[in-house]
């Protein structure tokens, strides 16, 4: 599954934050559960260090990602470069959810002044670093951001966003518990 690298280089670097959208892959540690994989935009992703990356993590449709790894902690990132040379990165690690009440969370979360309010950050301790030839990965024109998720969030309010939540974070596809930091209803 493509070459081996050290770490995250100035080179993988560039490349990764360069690409405008990533790919993060979870699973669940029963052979009966849902594997899934989530495509992040927005800007969302920092490196930290050459063996850490970060990325915010804005209330979605689900909360699979935060489920997966709060019970396990396997994760995959996923960079394509979809014009260029191709070209495949993956980051394999062990993430961790940094909440909203951790006090971790401010600082992370300032990595990323624009946008709608975060529900977590997810912070990923990268074992190790590949890249693979992408030969396969299709040449697509990006045509910018979408504004519908900083829309709807807007819309949806603060008292909002923590209701849908409430309502549809609270637990993963396979029952695993997912949003926990949202305080009960009056």
């Amino acid at each position: 599954m493509g070459r081996p690298l050290p770490c995250i280089d100035d080179a993988v670097r560039t490349f990764i934050e360069a690409q405008p959208v990533f790919f993060v892959a979870t699973a669940p540690l029963s052979a009966d559960g849902h594997v899934n994989v989530s495509p992040k935009g927005l800007a969302s992703l920092r490196v930290l260090a050459p063996d850490r990356v970060a990325y915010v993590d804005y209330v979605g449709s689900g909360a699979e990602t935060i489920a997966h790894l709060r019970e396990n902690g396997r994760i995959v990132l996923m960079f394509c470069a979809f014009d260029g040379p191709p070209q495949i990165v993956r980051l394999h690690g062990r993430g961790r959810v940094v909440r909203p009440d951790d006090d971790e969370f401010g600082p992370i979360a300032a990595l990323w002044p624009e946008g709608p309010s975060p529900r977590a950050a997810i912070v990923v301790d990268v074992t190790r670093v590949s890249r693979s030839c992408g030969f396969g990965v299709p040449l697509a024109d990006f045509r910018g951001p979408r504004t519908q998720l900083v829309d709807w969030a807007e819309r949806k309010g603060p008292d909002g966003l923590r209701e849908y939540q409430r309502a549809r974070n609270a637990r993963s596809l396979d029952g695993l518990p997912a949003i926990d930091w949202i305080e009960p209803p009056d």
